[in-house]
């Protein structure tokens, strides 16, 4: 499913196990720029919030509660391949099934999908607003996640068997 004359944004939040200079989050921290770096190269990539995935940055709409733990990635993809040829075919993947080293494993839904329009950049208030939707409501075209789109099938093949047994 995809409109029309929009781009696919997403949010993704997290909160660090430890302080950003702790050794415990290093390998996370020196690889955020790479993986960052990769996305913004990647076929259907349109934009990123500045400082997204990197927490206390002193950019006032990267923090979340002004927790400096706190991270925050906003991009926005031309569409759903696009987002799900980075998140799972490249070196995102290996981050993402190691993420249990590095962050809390947090009770809520952390990510959320929307359409946006064109030429639109969500704020972090308006991503934070659609997960706190998709939370109390489940999904819908205001606000959902990798299983709302009948289109998205890598998620289902790459994304749970590692995550799952990391965290045992």
């Amino acid at each position: 499913m995809t409109y029309a004359g929009h781009h696919l944004a997403e949010l993704n939040v997290g909160r660090l196990l430890a302080p950003t200079d702790d050794p415990r989050v290093a390998e996370f921290m020196d690889a955020l720029d790479k993986v960052n770096g990769l996305g913004k190269r990647m076929p259907g990539f349109v934009w990123m919030m500045e400082g997204s995935g990197a927490p206390g940055t002193g950019n006032t709409e990267n923090c979340i509660a002004g927790d400096p733990q706190s991270v925050a990635n906003l991009t926005v993809w031309t569409d759903i391949a696009s987002l799900e040829q980075f998140v799972w075919n490249t070196v995102h993947r290996q981050f993402y099934q190691r993420r249990a080293a590095w962050f809390e494993v947090l009770d809520a839904m952390h990510f959320v999908m929307w359409w946006v329009p064109q030429g639109h950049r969500p704020t972090l208030k308006e991503g934070l607003d659609r997960l706190e939707h998709l939370r109390a409501n489940g999904a819908s075209a205001h606000a959902f996640g990798w299983d709302w789109l009948d289109e998205a099938q890598l998620w289902k093949r790459r994304s749970c068997t590692a995550a799952t047994e990391l965290s045992q």
